[in-house]
């Protein structure tokens, strides 16, 4: 999908196959705007399960989305990158690792999806949002939802400045995370 399309991937009654209730939502609310994003709990119970539970907890509060690449993704999730130290941006997470849901769904612009490492069952808190089309990604990593509102926020967050590598530091800052149903 091209930049400048805002088109939900999945919606109608394809989207039932993958959430039980369309109207309950992450909210990411950054320093640029609001991004809502849909909760894929029938593909992906167990992480959409730890992600509404850390945004219940605030954990998200004050994360930023650390990497940032053009025309890819952006990623965020981290509590490391809620201090000022960006060397250590993109190691942290939550204390419960979680086991691999891959599905068939594709890593469209506005996919979120669960960051991990070369271990298929270490993705814990950090997640991304595509900007760009990334079927390279598909049956690798975890999709657990889908932006409905807010693809300028993603656009702007994309394209600021870095500090250091991919990073943007705290101008990408999640001011408040939290589940709406």
């Amino acid at each position: 999908m091209s930049k400048t399309t805002n088109d939900i991937p999945y919606s109608g009654s394809e989207l039932d196959t993958y959430t039980s209730n369309p109207q309950k939502l992450l909210v990411i609310e950054t320093k640029l705007g609001t991004m809502k994003l849909q909760l894929f709990d029938k593909i992906a119970p167990k992480h959409v399960e730890q992600i509404t539970r850390l945004a219940t907890e605030k954990f998200y509060d004050g994360c930023t989305f650390h990497r940032c690449i053009k025309d890819f993704m952006i990623q965020g999730g981290d509590p490391n990158s809620k201090d000022d130290n960006l060397d250590n941006d993109g190691i942290g997470g939550a204390e419960k690792n979680i086991p691999a849901e891959f599905s068939k769904l594709h890593h469209a612009r506005g996919i979120a999806s669960m960051a991990r490492s070369s271990n298929p069952n270490s993705a814990s808190s950090q997640f991304f949002i595509c900007h760009a089309d990334a079927g390279f990604l598909d049956k690798q990593y975890t999709v657990w939802g889908q932006l409905t509102e807010g693809y300028d926020v993603l656009d702007k967050i994309e394209e600021l400045p870095h500090l250091k590598g991919d990073n943007p530091g705290k101008a990408a800052e999640m001011t408040k995370v939290w589940v709406s149903e």
